[in-house]
């Protein structure tokens, strides 16, 4: 094995040529996004394409899919930890620090991502591999905006994470809907205007992402239900199609 083999075998140990540092980094990207749509079972294949990098390339970095799922993990939250404290030390408002952190964090896909890697590893396994942990940081963070009243008093910890993980989960329909990161990022502003004291002065950003009123919800609704159906009717056909394989051979034996 080559020294070059090693370094990929060793992903998490330095030194590493900038190359497969970039080609891996690729790798967790789109491993984090396809297994977000289509779960930790998903085609490597698809995973490499999306990277752009070969299969081949893919194998080198994570021999096997095991690996793959430890590292997308380790990534997510790591990730999440530094955007944590980024959020924490360059923002002077306690508020806007909160903010930052959960829109950097709804870019994550935490909810789709973790979840559907659950079972696969233990929580001591991935946390040895990540340099800190962001509850503490976030908690605190939490505490001071609350002290300096930004954020009213009865709002806790969870109720910042577990609206994360609702708004990162994709909309029905396998994430067919173009806009739906975006729709979710205008939500979390909404969300986060409502953590707000009561009497606090009304915000004055105006928000992003597409506005799904009445008729446009009409409309998504049309088509998540047509893309269900579609997709319900063609794994009915795989499934007619494989018993009247089955039958066959049956009969030929």
């Amino acid at each position: 094995m080559s020294a070059d083999t090693d370094a990929d075998a060793l992903a998490d140990v330095p030194p590493m040529r900038a190359d497969a540092r970039r080609n891996r980094e690729q790798i967790l990207r789109a491993a984090r996004e396809v297994f977000a749509d289509q779960g930790p079972d998903a085609p490597l294949d698809e995973i490499a394409r999306r990277a752009g990098v070969g299969i081949a390339t893919l194998y080198r970095r994570f021999p096997h899919r095991e690996d793959l799922h430890r590292g997308v993990a380790i990534e997510v939250l790591s990730a999440l930890v530094e955007a944590g404290s980024r959020a924490a030390a360059e923002e002077d408002d306690a508020h806007l620090a909160l903010r930052r952190f959960m829109h950097a964090a709804l870019d994550l896909k935490i909810g789709s991502v973790m979840p559907a890697l659950l079972g696969r590893f233990t929580v001591a396994e991935i946390l040895d591999g990540v340099p800190g942990d962001v509850v503490d940081p976030i908690d605190a963070l939490l505490l001071r905006a609350q002290a300096e009243g930004l954020i009213r008093v009865d709002v806790v910890f969870g109720d910042i994470t577990m609206m994360i993980m609702r708004l990162s989960r994709p909309l029905p329909g396998g994430g067919r809907f173009a806009a739906d990161d975006a729709l979710a990022h205008r939500q979390l502003d909404v969300y986060i205007d409502g953590l707000r004291p009561t009497g606090s002065p009304r915000p004055t950003t105006p928000l992003g992402g597409p506005a799904v009123d009445a008729a446009a919800f009409k409309l998504l609704r049309e088509r998540v239900i047509d893309d269900a159906r579609a997709g319900h009717s063609g794994a009915r056909a795989d499934h007619s199609e494989a018993r009247a394989d089955h039958s066959g051979d049956s009969d030929a034996d």
